[in-house]
C-alpha cells in the first residue's frame, strides 16, 4: 500500500451492496495528491457509487475509504474535506450568484465574519472568471456560467478533494470542450485532487492524469490515458475506450503467428506470449492504412466500402471484408481535394502493422 503521505484517497478492499445487489466489489484504489482522476465506465459499473462513498453520501458495506490517510467510515459528508459538483449543478434558483457561492461558508461553525465571507466569495468568483457576476440571478446565467458558479461554490470552502459527477453532460459539444480546458487549467492552478465520474471516453482521456476503467463493480484497468488507449489490459477496455475492430483469429505461439478468420496469416511477437487456440484481434480504426486498388499489391486485406462518414479533417469508412465482416477505418485527409475521399462501392486495399494489433483470448 502506498504511503498516505502521497495519497489523498484510498480504497482498501471496499465492497458496497444494496440488498442482494453488489454495486462495488473488493476495490483497492490509491489516488495521489494533486491528481486528476477519471472514473470511467458504462452505466451501472459502480463509478458513481465510488464517488458517493468518497463524498460521504454512501458508506462501504466492507472495507475502508481513507482521505488524507484518515478513515472516513461513518464520517458524514459535511465533515469531510471534500466538495462535489453535481451533474445538474443543484444551484439555488432564488439566490443570486454571490449567495449561492456563500451558502457553504455561512454554514461553518464558528461563524465567519461577513467581510471574510465576502472576500472568499470574491476570490472564488475570480478564480472561475465570474468576477463581475456576483449579483446576477441564476436564471440569467448560461449553462457554462452556471457550471462555473457550481465550481466556485464547491471551491470556496477550500476542499482537499473536488468530486465532479458528470458536470459537463448538460452542455453542448463546443461549450463542453471549452469547459474541459477550463477545468484542467483550474486543477493545475489549484493543485488539489479532482475526481471525475464520466461515461464519455473522450472526456476521460482528454482531461485526466489517471483513468480508472470500471465494469460490473470492479476496476479493469488503472493507468494513464495513453496507456489505457495504447495498451488495454483486456478486450473490455479495448472495446470500451475508443473505437475498435474485433477480428476472430487463431494463435500459434510456436511460430509467433496469428491467422485471421479469412485465412490471412500475420506474424507478431505478441502471439508468442499467448496460449494456442482461438483469439480476438483488436485493431484501432486509425491503425489501418487505406489505399485504392491500383496500390493494393501485397495488401493484407481487401474489401468494399459500404458507408462513409465525413468528419471534415478525416473520414470514417465501413468496409466489408470477405471472411471478416465489416471493418471501421479512419483515414486522415491530405487536403481539400475530393480525390482524398473514397466513395461507397469502391474496392480498397488495407494494410496495418501487426504490432499495433492487440490480441486477447477468445
Amino acid at each position: 500500500m502506498t504511503s498516505a503521505d502521497t495519497n489523498d484517497i484510498e480504497f482498501r478492499s471496499v465492497t458496497k451492496r444494496y440488498g442482494a445487489v453488489t454495486a462495488v466489489s473488493d476495490i483497492n484504489l490509491s489516488v495521489p495528491k494533486g491528481a486528476f482522476v477519471a472514473l470511467l465506465g458504462p452505466s451501472g459499473c459502480g463509478k458513481t457509487t465510488c464517488l458517493r462513498m468518497i463524498g460521504g453520501f454512501e458508506q462501504p458495506t466492507e472495507g475502508s475509504v481513507l482521505i488524507g490517510g484518515a478513515s472516513m467510515n461513518g464520517v458524514p459528508a459535511y465533515r469531510r474535506p471534500v466538495n462535489m459538483v453535481f451533474q445538474q449543478y443543484a444551484l439555488f434558483p432564488h439566490f443570486d450568484v454571490e449567495a449561492n457561492v456563500a451558502y457553504g461558508l455561512k454554514q461553518l461553525r464558528p461563524r465567519l465574519a461577513a467581510s471574510e465571507i465576502s472576500r472568499r466569495v470574491g476570490e472564488a468568483l475570480e478564480m472561475v472568471r465570474l468576477g463581475g457576476f456576483a449579483k446576477r440571478r441564476i436564471h440569467e446565467m448560461s449553462g457554462g456560467q452556471q457550471q462555473r458558479v457550481a465550481l466556485a461554490r464547491a471551491l470556496v470552502n477550500k476542499p482537499s478533494v473536488l468530486l465532479l459527477d458528470e458536470p459537463l453532460a448538460a452542455l453542448d459539444k463546443k461549450l463542453r470542450t471549452a469547459m474541459q480546458i477550463e477545468l484542467q487549467t483550474l486543477q493545475r492552478d489549484l493543485g488539489i485532487t479532482f475526481v471525475l465520474v464520466t461515461h464519455d471516453q473522450e472526456e476521460a482521456l482528454s482531461m485526466s492524469d489517471v483513468v480508472c476503467v470500471m465494469n460490473a463493480g470492479r476496476i479493469r484497468q488503472l493507468a494513464s490515458p495513453k496507456e489505457i488507449y495504447d495498451n488495454p489490459t483486456d478486450l473490455f477496455v479495448a472495446d470500451f475506450v475508443g473505437k475498435t475492430n474485433r477480428l476472430s483469429a487463431t494463435v500459434d505461439p510456436a511460430d509467433g503467428s496469428v491467422t485471421l478468420a479469412n485465412g490471412k496469416r500475420l506474424e507478431t511477437a505478441k502471439a508468442r506470449t499467448l496460449k494456442a487456440g482461438e483469439a480476438t484481434v483488436a485493431l484501432r480504426p486509425e491503425a489501418i492504412r487505406l489505399t485504392r486498388p491500383s496500390d493494393k499489391n501485397g495488401a493484407q486485406l481487401e474489401g468494399t466500402v459500404t458507408h462513409r462518414i465525413f468528419l471534415g479533417s478525416a473520414a470514417e469508412y465501413s468496409i466489408s471484408v470477405p471472411g471478416l465482416g465489416d471493418l471501421l477505418v479512419t483515414a486522415e485527409r491530405r487536403g481539400t481535394s475530393d480525390s482524398d475521399l473514397v466513395e461507397p462501392g469502391e474496392t480498397v486495399a488495407m494494410n496495418f502493422n501487426p504490432g499495433e494489433a492487440h490480441i486477447f483470448p477468445a
